[in-house]
């Protein structure tokens, strides 16, 4: 059955205008990219096979152009398309983070933060620099490690802080595993970090693990 002839309130297009592009899974988000299906699938039943075979949303917006196009009904003007969407989004949330806007909605945060680094495939470890009322002073990536670890350097941090004149800092780093869980390692260099910051009069608001989902140590309790 062609997508035309399904509920209007089923059809992608139809819902997202109806009830908003939150209400939609990613399979229609995915298929309103798509446009057109092919021969024997609609859009939709192209979108769930694409997710299925790629193992998600993430993994299929990570992929290079060689992995991309292996996907039957896509080729290289999808995966231009596609690449332009994604770093539109990310140029989105930058902006949305600039310098001189206080934080007012911690999910803004952990967008912005999973764009800047859920694609690599190695540890990177950043903190996002605030003053006195949480407005953002800037975001820089200090280290980066291996596919298992980062070395974490207090005394870096600290040096960034002071040179930023930052009053609080949020932390991040991403797992390339996928697996967000908190290891003791990253317990024990977020508690070195917030005790090193406390000597400074610098608040440590937060400690974010990227992956495959997001996990906020102050939503944990681990700060």
């Amino acid at each position: 059955m062609a997508i035309t002839d399904w509920a209007v309130e089923d059809r992608p297009r139809e819902k997202l205008l109806a009830k908003g592009a939150e209400a939609l899974t990613d399979a229609e988000l995915l298929a309103i990219f798509l446009r057109t299906g092919i021969k024997g699938k609609t859009a939709v039943d192209l979108a769930r096979e694409l997710l299925d075979n790629s193992g998600g949303l993430s993994p299929l917006l990570s992929a290079d152009e060689k992995q991309f196009c292996q996907n039957k009904g896509l080729g290289q003007a999808k995966y231009v398309q596609l690449q332009a969407v994604v770093e539109m989004s990310r140029r989105y949330l930058q902006e949305k983070m600039q310098r001189g806007d206080a934080i007012k909605n911690v999910n803004d945060v952990k967008n912005y933060l999973q764009a800047r680094l859920h694609n690599y495939p190695f540890e990177v470890f950043a903190c996002l620099f605030l003053d006195n009322k949480h407005r953002v002073i800037t975001y820089e990536e200090l280290f980066r490690g291996t596919i298992d670890s980062a070395s974490v350097h207090p005394r870096e941090v600290v040096r960034q802080v002071l040179e930023h004149n930052a009053a609080a800092v949020v932390l991040a780093h991403n797992h390339p595993s996928g697996v967000a869980e908190p290891s003791h390692s990253d317990t024990h260099i977020t508690q070195k970090l917030k005790q090193a910051l406390a000597i400074i009069d610098v608040r440590l608001l937060d400690h974010f693990i990227i992956g495959d989902e997001i996990v906020s140590f102050a939503e944990r309790g681990l700060i």
